[in-house]
């Protein structure tokens, strides 16, 4: 069965502004997982999408281009002869679409393409790829199409190569973010700014809302969730009635979905939390997840709660039953020995891996 690989991505300004929600996600990471796969997946759609900054970085780097500079470039067809490991095995991701004229149509798939044969850096050299790509364009698509495509190719691959100077300027923000405890909106802003001049210098604007105005949309999505989070003088009610009416005022639209799908897995986490720390029953959880993600969802968080609490039980006896083998007896080796056993007892393969990590969550919740 081959792969669909899609290295896709987003902006470089973005802001994973569900670090809200993710840090309640964290609580429930090292306990059993087999049901837990409608958050995983939700978060892991808003989230999982490689930045554009990681194509730019690799194409300056000083080591790219010293593993396969010795292929033959001219001897490409179709573009796919001597796929680099990464790719082989993989379906090629994007698509090129023209008119009636021949005439390419720009679309956010033909970037998808380029950053398909891209993600190849380090393991092939810029030439090579520029080759290949231009091979697999020119196999499957007409005059005029193929000779624009290819131009807008080698306009891609100058803007990501110019990438880097402005994100030098700048640093890393979300590191900055990190330390501070509070990201310079300003700055983003400012960055967001040279980087659309900079689009806008290789780019005529239908391509440049073709390739990145989805992204975009995340993004300013993104640092508006950022910008209501920071504001001290809203409280969470406001701040959620402020996140909801933002959502409602976009266009309709896939992107839009997601947002709001991405939202809603926010609110489900922050409510569950709320919910729980008041004691709230099981048929309350069961009512409110139902409202946000519907009933199956629902059925099956709560069918995840059932597990999280059989394995805080176990949990509680494992830590008992070590603290008095650890106290009864000097021999550290047979201790452990004994521990291990204890574990196995108790949990299964996947559940052992998690243990120490769940114990040192559960010591940070105590202090």
């Amino acid at each position: 069965m081959s792969k669909h690989r899609r290295p896709a991505y987003l902006p470089i300004a973005i802001i994973a502004v569900v670090i809200i929600a993710i840090a309640a996600a964290v609580i429930i990471w090292f306990k059993p997982d087999s049901q837990r796969i409608d958050s995983a997946q939700l978060a892991s759609n808003a989230i999982a999408n490689e930045s554009e900054d990681t194509l730019s970085t690799a194409l300056n780097s000083e080591q790219t281009g010293q593993m396969t500079s010795y292929q033959n470039q001219a001897s490409f067809v179709t573009g796919l002869e001597r796929l680099p490991r990464s790719l082989i095995g993989t379906q090629v991701d994007g698509e090129i679409i023209i008119d009636e004229n021949k005439q390419l149509v720009i679309t956010e798939g033909l970037r998808r393409l380029f950053d398909y044969f891209l993600s190849a850096l380090g393991e092939e050299d810029e030439a090579v790829i520029f080759a290949r790509v231009e091979s697999y364009i020119r196999h499957h698509t007409p005059e005029p199409a193929a000779s624009q495509a290819v131009a807008i190719f080698g306009k891609y691959v100058a803007y990501l190569k110019a990438l880097p100077e402005i994100e030098k300027r700048y640093g890393n923000l979300q590191l900055q973010a990190s330390k501070n405890g509070e990201l310079d909106l300003n700055a983003v802003a400012q960055q967001k700014q040279e980087v659309t001049r900079l689009r806008q210098q290789y780019f005529d604007q239908p391509t440049i809302t073709a390739f990145f105005g989805a992204g975009d949309s995340y993004d300013d999505y993104s640092i508006e969730m950022v910008r209501i989070e920071q504001n001290a003088q809203m409280s969470d009610a406001q701040k959620q009635a402020a996140r909801r009416d933002y959502i409602s005022r976009l266009p309709e639209s896939t992107t839009k979905a997601n947002i709001m799908q991405q939202a809603n897995l926010g609110e489900l986490m922050m409510r569950t939390e709320q919910m729980k720390a008041r004691g709230a029953t099981p048929e309350a959880l069961y009512n409110m997840r139902r409202e946000l993600v519907g009933a199956p969802a629902a059925e099956r968080l709560a069918q995840v709660d059932q597990e999280d609490a059989n394995f805080d039980q176990r949990f509680i006896q494992y830590q008992k039953q070590k603290e008095q083998l650890l106290s009864q007896n000097t021999n550290s080796a047979e201790v452990q020995i004994q521990i291990d056993q204890l574990e196995q007892q108790l949990f299964d393969d996947a559940e052992r891996k998690r243990l120490s990590g769940y114990a040192a969550l559960q010591e940070t919740k105590t202090q």
